[in-house]
Protein backbone atom coordinates (compact mmCIF):
# COMPACT_ATOMS: atom_id res chain seq x y z
CA UNK A 1 0.00 0.00 0.00
CA UNK A 2 1.16 3.40 -0.70
CA UNK A 3 1.73 5.88 2.23
CA UNK A 4 -1.11 7.88 0.95
CA UNK A 5 -4.45 5.94 1.24
CA UNK A 6 -8.13 5.90 -0.62
CA UNK A 7 -9.09 8.46 2.13
CA UNK A 8 -5.52 10.40 1.31
CA UNK A 9 -4.13 9.88 5.07
CA UNK A 10 -0.28 8.94 4.83
CA UNK A 11 0.81 5.55 6.39
CA UNK A 12 3.63 6.53 7.74
CA UNK A 13 5.15 2.90 8.00
CA UNK A 14 4.83 2.62 4.27
CA UNK A 15 6.62 5.77 4.42
CA UNK A 16 10.18 4.61 6.49
CA UNK A 17 9.94 1.16 5.00
CA UNK A 18 9.75 3.00 1.52
CA UNK A 19 12.78 5.07 2.63
CA UNK A 20 14.63 2.87 3.94
CA UNK A 21 14.99 0.98 1.22
CA UNK A 22 15.81 3.61 -1.28
CA UNK A 23 18.90 4.76 1.47
CA UNK A 24 20.02 0.82 0.99
CA UNK A 25 19.40 1.00 -2.82
CA UNK A 26 21.14 3.87 -3.52
CA UNK A 27 25.00 3.94 -3.92
CA UNK A 28 26.64 6.63 -1.65
CA UNK A 29 27.86 9.27 -3.74
CA UNK A 30 26.36 8.44 -6.82
CA UNK A 31 25.18 10.66 -9.48
CA UNK A 32 21.85 10.93 -11.22
CA UNK A 33 22.14 10.95 -15.17
CA UNK A 34 20.30 12.92 -17.24
CA UNK A 35 20.94 12.90 -20.87
CA UNK A 36 22.31 15.81 -22.52
CA UNK A 37 19.26 17.22 -25.06
CA UNK A 38 19.26 19.29 -27.94
CA UNK A 39 16.07 20.50 -29.84
CA UNK A 40 16.11 17.69 -32.40
CA UNK A 41 16.55 15.15 -29.27
CA UNK A 42 14.81 16.29 -25.98
CA UNK A 43 16.05 14.96 -22.36
CA UNK A 44 14.15 12.01 -21.16
CA UNK A 45 12.35 12.82 -17.61
CA UNK A 46 10.43 10.23 -15.75
CA UNK A 47 8.12 11.97 -12.97
CA UNK A 48 7.13 9.64 -10.16
CA UNK A 49 3.96 9.89 -8.65
CA UNK A 50 2.91 8.53 -5.15
CA UNK A 51 -0.95 7.99 -6.15
CA UNK A 52 -2.13 7.40 -9.66
CA UNK A 53 -3.26 10.46 -12.24
CA UNK A 54 -6.03 12.07 -10.52
CA UNK A 55 -7.35 15.80 -10.61
CA UNK A 56 -4.38 16.73 -8.54
CA UNK A 57 -1.90 16.53 -11.49
CA UNK A 58 -4.48 17.97 -13.69
CA UNK A 59 -1.65 20.62 -14.73
CA UNK A 60 1.46 18.21 -15.10
CA UNK A 61 -0.49 16.64 -17.25
CA UNK A 62 -1.54 20.08 -19.36
CA UNK A 63 2.16 20.76 -19.57
CA UNK A 64 2.19 17.43 -21.51
CA UNK A 65 -0.56 17.90 -23.50
CA UNK A 66 0.10 21.91 -24.16
CA UNK A 67 3.25 20.89 -25.45
CA UNK A 68 5.00 23.19 -22.26
CA UNK A 69 7.57 20.22 -21.68
CA UNK A 70 8.66 19.90 -25.26
CA UNK A 71 9.13 23.76 -25.21
CA UNK A 72 11.86 23.15 -22.51
CA UNK A 73 13.44 20.57 -24.55
CA UNK A 74 12.12 17.66 -22.22
CA UNK A 75 10.33 14.42 -23.16
CA UNK A 76 8.30 14.31 -20.20
CA UNK A 77 6.96 10.82 -18.95
CA UNK A 78 4.57 10.15 -15.60
CA UNK A 79 5.17 7.02 -13.19
CA UNK A 80 1.64 7.27 -11.38
CA UNK A 81 1.96 4.87 -7.84
CA UNK A 82 -1.05 2.96 -6.77
CA UNK A 83 -0.92 -0.37 -4.71
CA UNK A 84 2.30 -1.52 -3.49
CA UNK A 85 3.83 1.16 -5.68
CA UNK A 86 6.93 2.61 -3.80
CA UNK A 87 7.65 6.40 -4.76
CA UNK A 88 11.35 7.17 -3.21
CA UNK A 89 13.41 4.58 -4.46
CA UNK A 90 12.74 5.57 -8.22
CA UNK A 91 14.07 9.02 -7.38
CA UNK A 92 16.88 8.20 -4.97
CA UNK A 93 18.06 5.55 -7.61
CA UNK A 94 18.03 7.66 -10.89
CA UNK A 95 15.24 5.84 -12.10
CA UNK A 96 13.49 8.61 -12.00
CA UNK A 97 14.68 12.60 -11.66
CA UNK A 98 11.84 14.03 -9.68
CA UNK A 99 8.71 12.61 -7.48
CA UNK A 100 5.74 14.10 -5.77
CA UNK A 101 4.87 13.36 -2.36
CA UNK A 102 0.94 13.63 -1.70
CA UNK A 103 1.73 15.21 2.13
CA UNK A 104 5.05 17.44 2.91
CA UNK A 105 5.05 14.80 6.14
CA UNK A 106 5.90 11.96 4.03
CA UNK A 107 9.30 13.57 2.97
CA UNK A 108 10.53 14.98 6.53
CA UNK A 109 9.60 11.26 7.98
CA UNK A 110 11.99 9.81 4.76
CA UNK A 111 14.45 12.56 5.72
CA UNK A 112 14.48 11.82 9.27
CA UNK A 113 15.22 8.15 8.02
CA UNK A 114 18.41 9.17 6.41
CA UNK A 115 17.00 9.25 2.94
CA UNK A 116 18.96 12.31 0.87
CA UNK A 117 15.70 14.21 -0.41
CA UNK A 118 14.48 17.47 -0.30
CA UNK A 119 11.16 19.50 -0.95
CA UNK A 120 11.22 21.91 -4.12
CA UNK A 121 8.07 23.17 -4.55
CA UNK A 122 5.01 22.97 -3.43
CA UNK A 123 1.49 21.87 -5.85
CA UNK A 124 -1.00 22.14 -3.31
CA UNK A 125 -0.85 25.45 -0.77
CA UNK A 126 -2.79 23.38 1.98
CA UNK A 127 -3.60 19.73 2.45
CA UNK A 128 -6.84 18.01 0.88
CA UNK A 129 -6.91 16.53 3.98
CA UNK A 130 -10.12 17.61 6.13
CA UNK A 131 -12.85 16.84 9.11
CA UNK A 132 -16.60 16.00 7.99
CA UNK A 133 -19.41 16.81 10.13
CA UNK A 134 -23.38 17.52 10.02
CA UNK A 135 -25.33 20.07 11.51
CA UNK A 136 -26.46 17.73 14.10
CA UNK A 137 -23.51 18.00 15.82
CA UNK A 138 -21.25 20.69 14.03
CA UNK A 139 -17.43 20.31 14.74
CA UNK A 140 -16.67 23.72 13.05
CA UNK A 141 -13.03 24.12 15.01
CA UNK A 142 -10.68 21.66 16.62
CA UNK A 143 -11.97 22.66 19.90
CA UNK A 144 -15.85 21.33 19.06
CA UNK A 145 -14.42 18.18 18.77
CA UNK A 146 -14.31 17.64 22.75
CA UNK A 147 -17.18 14.93 23.42
CA UNK A 148 -17.68 13.88 19.59
CA UNK A 149 -16.85 10.88 18.42
CA UNK A 150 -14.39 11.13 15.96
CA UNK A 151 -14.46 8.36 12.95
CA UNK A 152 -10.48 8.24 11.62
CA UNK A 153 -8.24 5.86 9.60
CA UNK A 154 -5.31 4.25 11.61
CA UNK A 155 -3.50 5.43 8.83
CA UNK A 156 -4.30 9.13 9.77
CA UNK A 157 -4.23 9.35 13.66
CA UNK A 158 -1.07 10.63 13.98
CA UNK A 159 -2.44 13.69 11.65
CA UNK A 160 -5.57 14.09 14.80
CA UNK A 161 -2.85 13.47 17.48
CA UNK A 162 -0.80 16.25 15.87
CA UNK A 163 -3.75 18.29 15.71
CA UNK A 164 -4.91 17.96 19.41
CA UNK A 165 -1.46 18.07 20.67
CA UNK A 166 -1.26 21.68 18.53
CA UNK A 167 -4.36 22.79 19.95
CA UNK A 168 -3.83 21.98 24.08
CA UNK A 169 -6.48 19.01 23.55
CA UNK A 170 -6.20 16.01 25.53
CA UNK A 171 -7.58 13.18 23.22
CA UNK A 172 -9.18 11.02 26.24
CA UNK A 173 -11.75 14.20 25.71
CA UNK A 174 -13.29 12.94 22.73
CA UNK A 175 -14.02 9.54 21.26
CA UNK A 176 -12.03 7.73 18.89
CA UNK A 177 -13.06 4.90 16.69
CA UNK A 178 -11.70 3.38 13.76
CA UNK A 179 -13.49 3.21 10.44
CA UNK A 180 -12.31 2.68 6.71
CA UNK A 181 -12.90 4.51 4.15
CA UNK A 182 -16.22 5.09 3.18
CA UNK A 183 -18.07 7.96 4.59
CA UNK A 184 -21.59 5.89 5.88
CA UNK A 185 -20.50 5.76 9.62
CA UNK A 186 -21.16 9.71 9.69
CA UNK A 187 -24.84 9.55 7.55
CA UNK A 188 -25.74 6.37 9.49
CA UNK A 189 -24.59 8.03 13.17
CA UNK A 190 -22.18 6.36 14.51
CA UNK A 191 -20.04 9.19 14.40
CA UNK A 192 -20.30 12.83 14.45
CA UNK A 193 -16.78 13.34 12.24
CA UNK A 194 -15.28 11.42 9.36
CA UNK A 195 -12.12 12.23 7.57
CA UNK A 196 -10.38 12.47 4.21
CA UNK A 197 -9.34 14.52 1.46
CA UNK A 198 -11.67 17.33 0.06
CA UNK A 199 -11.08 16.67 -3.48
CA UNK A 200 -12.49 13.09 -3.78
CA UNK A 201 -16.03 14.64 -4.75
CA UNK A 202 -17.24 11.37 -5.78
CA UNK A 203 -17.15 9.93 -1.74
CA UNK A 204 -18.05 12.65 -0.23
CA UNK A 205 -21.19 12.98 -2.26
CA UNK A 206 -22.89 10.47 -0.07
CA UNK A 207 -23.09 13.10 2.69
CA UNK A 208 -25.08 15.65 1.28
CA UNK A 209 -25.52 18.91 0.63
CA UNK A 210 -25.42 20.27 4.28
CA UNK A 211 -21.72 18.49 5.11
CA UNK A 212 -19.87 21.16 7.48
CA UNK A 213 -15.83 20.78 6.64
CA UNK A 214 -12.89 21.27 8.73
CA UNK A 215 -9.65 22.05 6.48
CA UNK A 216 -6.80 20.68 7.98
CA UNK A 217 -5.55 24.23 7.57
CA UNK A 218 -7.73 25.53 9.96
CA UNK A 219 -6.62 23.07 12.64
CA UNK A 220 -3.78 25.53 13.14
CA UNK A 221 -1.50 22.57 11.90
CA UNK A 222 0.09 23.37 8.46
CA UNK A 223 1.03 20.97 6.03
CA UNK A 224 1.56 20.99 2.31
CA UNK A 225 0.35 18.75 -0.72
CA UNK A 226 1.48 17.43 -3.83
CA UNK A 227 4.96 18.84 -2.99
CA UNK A 228 7.95 18.15 -6.00
CA UNK A 229 11.00 16.60 -4.88
CA UNK A 230 14.28 15.44 -5.74
CA UNK A 231 17.71 13.89 -4.40
CA UNK A 232 20.59 16.41 -3.02
CA UNK A 233 22.58 15.13 -5.51
CA UNK A 234 19.92 16.32 -8.43
CA UNK A 235 18.92 19.86 -6.71
CA UNK A 236 23.51 20.33 -6.88
CA UNK A 237 24.16 18.90 -9.83
CA UNK A 238 21.04 19.24 -12.40
CA UNK A 239 19.15 21.77 -11.04
CA UNK A 240 18.77 23.08 -15.17
CA UNK A 241 17.42 20.45 -15.45
CA UNK A 242 14.68 20.44 -12.33
CA UNK A 243 13.87 23.84 -13.15
CA UNK A 244 12.96 22.81 -17.11
CA UNK A 245 10.11 20.63 -15.41
CA UNK A 246 8.69 23.14 -13.23
CA UNK A 247 8.77 26.31 -15.73
CA UNK A 248 6.61 23.43 -17.89
CA UNK A 249 4.31 22.43 -14.65
CA UNK A 250 3.98 26.15 -13.35
CA UNK A 251 2.73 26.98 -17.19
CA UNK A 252 0.20 23.86 -16.71
CA UNK A 253 -0.74 25.12 -13.86
CA UNK A 254 -1.01 28.64 -15.05
CA UNK A 255 -3.25 27.43 -18.62
CA UNK A 256 -5.16 25.50 -15.96
CA UNK A 257 -6.30 28.57 -14.16
CA UNK A 258 -7.24 30.33 -17.33
CA UNK A 259 -9.08 27.22 -18.64
CA UNK A 260 -10.42 25.13 -16.59
CA UNK A 261 -12.95 22.95 -18.24
CA UNK A 262 -10.81 22.92 -21.28
CA UNK A 263 -8.01 21.58 -18.63
CA UNK A 264 -10.39 19.08 -17.32
CA UNK A 265 -10.93 17.58 -20.99
CA UNK A 266 -7.83 17.13 -22.08
CA UNK A 267 -6.79 15.21 -18.63
CA UNK A 268 -10.04 13.06 -19.15
CA UNK A 269 -9.10 12.06 -22.72
CA UNK A 270 -5.39 11.44 -21.60
CA UNK A 271 -7.17 9.18 -18.27
CA UNK A 272 -10.22 7.89 -19.48
CA UNK A 273 -10.64 5.87 -16.00
CA UNK A 274 -11.66 9.49 -15.01
CA UNK A 275 -15.72 10.62 -14.48
CA UNK A 276 -16.06 13.85 -16.85
CA UNK A 277 -18.76 15.21 -14.97
CA UNK A 278 -17.23 14.74 -11.41
CA UNK A 279 -13.79 16.59 -12.52
CA UNK A 280 -16.05 19.59 -13.69
CA UNK A 281 -17.01 19.76 -10.45
CA UNK A 282 -14.17 19.08 -8.39
CA UNK A 283 -11.88 21.63 -10.67
CA UNK A 284 -12.75 24.56 -8.86
CA UNK A 285 -11.78 23.20 -5.36
CA UNK A 286 -8.55 21.67 -6.80
CA UNK A 287 -7.52 25.49 -8.44
CA UNK A 288 -8.64 26.93 -4.28
CA UNK A 289 -5.97 24.47 -3.30
CA UNK A 290 -3.77 25.54 -5.59
CA UNK A 291 -3.54 29.70 -5.89
CA UNK A 292 -3.94 32.06 -3.10
CA UNK A 293 -2.53 35.17 -2.25
CA UNK A 294 0.49 34.03 -1.73
CA UNK A 295 1.02 32.49 -5.30
CA UNK A 296 -0.25 35.83 -6.10
CA UNK A 297 2.64 37.66 -5.00
CA UNK A 298 5.85 34.92 -5.12
CA UNK A 299 3.98 32.52 -7.45
CA UNK A 300 2.65 28.89 -8.14
CA UNK A 301 4.78 26.63 -6.30
CA UNK A 302 5.97 28.63 -3.42
CA UNK A 303 6.13 27.75 0.58
CA UNK A 304 7.33 29.02 3.67
CA UNK A 305 10.20 27.15 5.36
CA UNK A 306 8.65 28.31 8.74
CA UNK A 307 5.48 26.23 8.13
CA UNK A 308 7.65 23.32 7.35
CA UNK A 309 9.47 23.49 10.84
CA UNK A 310 6.05 23.63 12.23
CA UNK A 311 5.40 20.56 11.19
CA UNK A 312 8.75 18.86 12.28
CA UNK A 313 8.18 20.66 15.75
CA UNK A 314 4.67 19.02 16.39
CA UNK A 315 5.37 15.48 14.48
CA UNK A 316 8.76 15.21 16.31
CA UNK A 317 6.60 16.18 20.09
CA UNK A 318 4.26 13.21 19.16
CA UNK A 319 7.04 10.68 18.52
CA UNK A 320 6.88 10.36 14.94
CA UNK A 321 10.71 10.29 13.90
CA UNK A 322 11.73 7.48 16.02
CA UNK A 323 15.62 7.92 14.75
CA UNK A 324 14.87 11.93 15.24
CA UNK A 325 13.73 14.78 14.22
CA UNK A 326 15.32 15.72 10.51
CA UNK A 327 17.45 19.27 10.31
CA UNK A 328 15.14 22.02 8.51
CA UNK A 329 18.10 22.75 6.20
CA UNK A 330 17.88 19.46 5.10
CA UNK A 331 14.25 18.84 4.01
CA UNK A 332 13.98 21.69 1.78
CA UNK A 333 15.40 23.54 -1.12
CA UNK A 334 14.69 27.00 -2.81
CA UNK A 335 17.04 26.57 -5.65
CA UNK A 336 14.37 25.46 -8.30
CA UNK A 337 11.77 28.37 -7.12
CA UNK A 338 14.59 31.38 -7.20
CA UNK A 339 15.45 29.81 -10.74
CA UNK A 340 11.96 30.27 -12.03
CA UNK A 341 10.95 32.86 -10.23
CA UNK A 342 10.20 34.84 -13.57
CA UNK A 343 8.23 32.45 -14.90
CA UNK A 344 6.02 30.71 -12.38
CA UNK A 345 2.52 32.56 -13.01
CA UNK A 346 1.49 35.39 -9.96
CA UNK A 347 -1.98 33.96 -9.76
CA UNK A 348 -4.25 34.57 -6.76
Amino acid sequence: MLPRTESGAIDRRTVLRGAAYAFAAAIPGSTILIPRNSKADPAKIIIKYDWLMSNGQIGDIVAVEKGFFQAEGLDVEFSPGGPNSATVPPVVTGQAQLGQFSDSAQLLLARASGVPIKIFACGFRMAPFAFYSLPKAPIRTVQDMIGKRIGIQPTARYVLDAILLKNNIDPSSLTITNIGFDMTPLTTGQVDAVTGWITNTQALSVIGTDRIDLMMKDTGLPSYANVYFATDDALENHADTLAKALRAIAKGWAWTHDHPEDAVELTVKAYPQLDLAVELKTVPRILSLSFDAVTGKDGWGVFDPAAIAEQISVYNKIGQFKSGAPKLDDCYSTKILEMTAADRPKLA
